[in-house]
């Protein structure tokens, strides 16, 4: 106890220390100063670390009093198991909106503004100017999304049926979009002035739906190394992006005060492979630990652990969430190339203590992108959704309608979201699914009207999909290779939207009410004899005879029959139904 307190003692001093440095009163910030940063060297002109070989480092950082400590077999004997809520909700909105939406040029647009030939550099250039004198710290300056209303927001996603939402913290843009103690380059400092996770958190309460934050800066610090470069032939030829200013350059300017290097990071463009992966489309750098900055690599996963913290402590979060590609940030590897550290076991440790303080139990969860089954974190499923049924742990698929952040384009299909959802939850998961803002923070007419038709199906048909579990099998239909046929992975747009289901598909889930539900993946024609085969008696599947059948949203007398082939089903007519018919079996 005594140490930790030491401890806190000089990170204060070192707070304190920053705030003198940067002669701002304005921009003070509790994070530690940027310790000295070696000179530089050429570009890949040195091999990354051997992460293999570097132990996982202990960062030591005060965290909340509690049976938990920040490692993973503590976190995962403590852990109570998945909390009854999420089981509950199945479905989400994932709010993916920060100052990126400006650029309407899709994903990933702060990084691709400093890539020459992309959407984003052409779109910059014609709505901003050059990316080295008019950068991404200049789009922060100017942001102001004005018809944001969380509130209003919050009222037409529970409309849509959605039970939680997911709603970014930060992107790996590394802007805080809440009053961050630790990262002066946050939106109460810089842009609109606004806490906007503290305006989401106080509108997913009173709407009563369930609400968590998601972080992606781990990996900002290779993730950003385009903006330390300069164009390679033109007029700019050679003149370097913004990513290379220094405190000292803003002297006298709007920013001045502000460090470009919380913003950009540090050039590490000297390891091999850095360079080329941060132009490239996607992949992140190989393998690998920033070795000659261990000093910096541990300031950045402290710093990373404490901005998480910060919001754990004061918006009482219901999850959190890290993205990435391996088994948890800072594994020195994949997304987490640069450092191994237990950064993430130190902030799961945090939270659980304090939701156990604040609620006197742990009903809160930490999604872990794509990590394998650990008691205490959450995965998700990106894009696509498995083929089978997974129930070794639980998981959350996400996709966006278009992309993660605005560009023109959109397909608005509600039809194509419901499927996406009972893909889902017919194979024991959850969904979340982005629709994206426009850069003003509001929803346009078609992104209003498709959420409101999927509010009408899951109305309908909310006791199919709420507290569902998955059954036996998550459905039947027309085989490939011995896999059902499904909604195409990707991006929610005109492939999925066009994609056709036929009469002899369907999913299956199993209500709360112990009741077996059947969705038709279409809405069948008057008169039509739906063969449901999974339900005949040669299949067994069932283990009893059927007793009734009904339709979701149909007052009338189904005619049916089970047979030794399948469960024969005669439909109704139903001009006012779309999307998916859902039949209650018991």
């Amino acid at each position: 106890m005594r140490s930790t307190t030491i401890m806190l003692m000089l990170w204060l001093a070192a707070s304190s220390s920053y705030a003198q440095q940067s002669g701002n009163k304005k921009y003070r910030s509790k994070h530690q100063p940027i310790p000295a940063i070696p000179y530089a060297l050429a570009l890949d002109s040195i091999k990354m670390g051997d992460s293999k070989a570097f132990p996982e480092q202990q960062l030591n950082i005060p965290i909340a009093k509690g049976p938990f400590e920040p490692n993973w077999a503590s976190i995962e004997k403590n852990y109570p198991g998945e909390p009854e809520w999420l089981r509950e909700a199945k479905f989400g909105i994932w709010v993916h909106f920060g100052p990126q939406a400006s650029g309407e040029s899709g994903d990933w647009y702060a990084r691709r503004m400093y890539v020459p030939g992309s959407t984003a550099y052409k779109n910059h250039l014609e709505k901003y100017g050059h990316p080295s004198e008019s950068g991404y710290k200049d789009i922060l300056k100017d942001w102001n999304p004005e018809k944001l209303d969380p509130a209003k927001l919050a009222r037409i996603y529970k409309d849509a049926g959605a039970r939680f939402l997911m709603i970014q913290g930060v992107h790996h843009d590394n802007y805080d979009l809440w009053n961050s103690q630790y990262q002066p380059w946050n939106s109460v400092n810089v842009g609109p002035k606004r806490d906007i996770i503290g305006e989401w958190s106080k509108a997913a309460r009173a709407s009563g739906i369930r609400f968590g934050v998601t972080f992606h800066h781990e990996y900002t610090w290779w993730w950003w190394q385009a903006a330390f470069g300069s164009d390679t032939q033109g007029l700019k030829k050679g003149v370097p992006y913004d990513g290379n200013l220094t405190l000292a350059d803003g002297k006298g300017k709007w920013w001045d005060g502000l460090d470009p290097r919380l913003l950009y990071g540090i050039d590490l463009r000297q390891y091999k492979g850095v360079a080329a992966a941060a132009k490239s489309a996607w992949t992140p750098p190989a393998a690998g630990i920033f070795s000659r900055h261990l000093s910096y690599d541990k300031w950045y996963a402290t710093n990373w652990a404490l901005r998480m913290m910060d919001v754990v402590q004061n918006y009482d979060p219901d999850f959190i969430y890290t993205d990435g590609t391996v088994q948890g940030p800072f594994t020195g590897d994949g997304t987490g190339t640069g450092y191994k550290a237990n950064a993430m076991q130190t902030v799961i440790a945090d939270f659980y203590n304090r939701t156990l303080a604040k609620r006197g139990k742990v009903n809160t969860f930490s999604v872990v992108k794509f990590r394998n089954n650990t008691n205490g974190t959450v995965t998700t499923e990106e894009f696509g959704i498995p083929a089978n049924i997974k129930t070794d742990q639980p998981w959350i698929a996400e996709v966006p309608v278009g992309d993660w952040f605005y560009a023109p384009g959109f397909t608005y299909d509600s039809g194509m979201m419901i499927k996406y959802i009972i893909e889902a939850i017919a194979r024991d998961g959850n969904a979340a699914i982005c629709v994206s803002l426009l850069p003003n923070g509001s929803l346009d007419e078609g992104s209003q009207k498709m959420l409101s038709e999927v509010g009408v199906w899951m109305r309908r048909n909310g006791e199919a999909v709420y507290g569902s579990r998955a059954w036996v099998i998550p459905g039947e239909g027309k085989e490939t290779n011995g896999k059902i046929k499904m909604l195409p992975g990707g991006k929610l747009e005109r492939k999925q939207a066009e994609f056709k289901f036929d009469e002899q598909d369907f999913r299956f889930t199993v209500g709360k009410n112990k009741s077996l539900y059947v969705f038709s993946m279409m809405v069948p024609d008057a008169g039509s004899v739906l063969n449901v085969k999974s339900l005949g008696i040669d299949a067994k599947h069932l283990g009893r005879p059927i007793k009734n059948v009904s339709m979701l949203g149909y007052d009338g007398n189904l005619k049916w029959e089970q047979t030794n082939s399948g469960l024969k089903i005669t439909c109704p007519g139903m001009t006012s139904l779309s999307t998916s018919v859902v039949f209650k079996v018991d």
